[in-house]
């Protein structure tokens, strides 16, 4: 049995939600309480180190905070393990007082468009996967060799494609970009890219900084007609932030025809009023089918007016959603387990985008994590006793699971950093079972 009066908490997911959860178990019962993180890769942090853009190193400092919660007495990561092919989630409900699902939203929402799965279409999840280095995604193999890309979407992370396909090497330094895809878009042809957005400049969903970032690459030029730009009397009704994001908009457009940039230069055309409707092409994505839209009570409408755009390459920054994991009931529809205010049933809670759907920022999780251990309080009050990580371990050497804790993490860690080019903060392993070697696993 667990220690007696110590609450036993599975954590499923590495990421910032399950550190923050951690984190909240801690000062909600201090000693009395024995945390496991589990995560499917020999790796943790997940979003942190997979999400995060390689050249927003500052971002991904967050992980500092959450090493100081891994390396407590009475939390422990639980690497290379996956739930629900290693290890069942009832299993670890038979073991756990309580098992948090903070698994996020790692896979990409689909478009419904024609065309959708032709060569070289991609998700977001899986294009930025691919220059980060996730072990799904880093075969991906793009070509990046046509004049002309499109990037769907009118949030961050299709900023964050749109400032990697636009940067030169040299802009890279101080990243940790992976090598292959550093060398891939190093030899890339685009040199154009159309950002398509639904609606207009009042509705997108960048900050400030991430749009004024592409105003200062050497070799981008963003571009915005003047025409979808509202009379600017307008701006005064948003919100500070958004204000400012569509301040950058008026500068791009202010800057007119050639006022940047060289004959290497990649033009970063923001299309407003876009819905795409076919994505065209014989095996391989050759353009995209667009329509005209107006909005009407905020919601773009179209207007029968179609136009196409030659693409030789499409990435689609839509949404995210959840992976299913068997016996734990899931919300197709929302793309998220199904749950109230975090809870799924007795004893099995979601939080983080897990729980809520892909929105908020990384710091959006501590609250979300401090209010599920709340009413995990509430449901197991002084109740504990539960085998717990005892009972997980006999399990684990059971089924003769290759286990990497934060310790073997630590080695993976000193690995990356010795094998990182000059100026780069480490070169990530893309492959799992070298994951396990640079840990002494193998």
């Amino acid at each position: 049995m667990g220690e007696c009066g110590v609450r036993q908490i599975a954590v499923i997911g590495s990421g910032p939600a399950g550190y923050y959860t951690a984190e909240a178990a801690q000062k909600q019962w201090g000693n009395d309480v024995q945390v496991d993180i589990f995560d499917r890769l020999p790796v943790p942090y997940g979003l942190i180190r997979f999400g995060v853009a390689p050249d927003h190193q500052s971002i991904k400092g967050v992980s500092r905070r959450y090493e100081a919660t891994a390396l407590s007495d009475n939390v422990r990561f639980v690497g290379n393990v996956m739930i629900g092919r290693d290890v069942s989630v009832p299993e670890l409900e038979g073991l756990y007082d309580a098992v948090v699902l903070a698994t996020g939203a790692p896979r990409d929402r689909k478009a419904g468009l024609p065309g959708e799965d032709l060569g070289n279409v991609f998700g977001s999840a899986a294009f930025v996967g691919w220059y980060n280095g996730h072990p799904d995604f880093a075969q991906l193999d793009p070509d990046l060799g046509g004049a002309s890309a499109v990037v769907i979407g009118n949030g961050n992370v299709a900023l964050d494609v749109v400032r990697i396909l636009a940067k030169t090497r040299a802009e890279f330094a101080g990243s940790d970009i992976v090598a292959h895809a550093l060398d891939t878009l190093e030899g890339a042809g685009v040199k154009r890219i159309t950002i398509l957005g639904r609606r207009g400049p009042h509705q997108i969903a960048m900050t400030p900084k991430e749009l004024g970032e592409l105003g200062h690459l050497a070799r981008a030029m963003p571009r915005v007609d003047p025409a979808d730009l509202p009379p600017e009397a307008e701006d005064a009704a948003l919100d500070p932030g958004q204000r400012k994001s569509v301040g950058h908009l008026r500068a791009f457009a202010a800057r007119g025809e050639g006022a940047a940039g060289t004959d290497a230069a990649v033009e970063v055309d923001f299309d407003f009023f876009a819905a795409p409707r076919a994505i065209l092409g014989d095996g391989k994505v050759e353009a995209i089918e667009i329509e005209r839209t107006r909005l009407e009570d905020g919601q773009a409408i179209g207007t029968g007016e179609t136009y196409t755009i030659p693409a030789g390459l499409v990435v689609l920054c839509i949404g995210y959603q959840t992976s299913p994991i068997p016996d734990v009931p899931f919300d197709d529809r929302a793309g998220r387990f199904t749950n109230e205010d975090g809870r799924i049933r007795s004893g099995l809670y979601c939080v983080g985008w897990a729980r809520r759907g892909p929105s908020g920022t990384i710091g959006t999780n501590r609250p979300d994590g401090f209010a599920v251990i709340e009413k995990i309080a509430a449901d197991i009050g002084a109740g504990a006793g539960k085998d717990g990580r005892p009972g997980f371990d006999r399990l684990a050497a059971e089924r003769g699971l290759k286990v990497v804790t934060f310790a073997d993490w630590r080695k993976i860690d000193e690995a990356e950093m010795q094998r990182a080019r000059d100026g780069a903060p480490r070169e990530k392993f893309v492959d799992v079972d070298h994951m396990i070697a640079a840990a002494g696993k193998a």
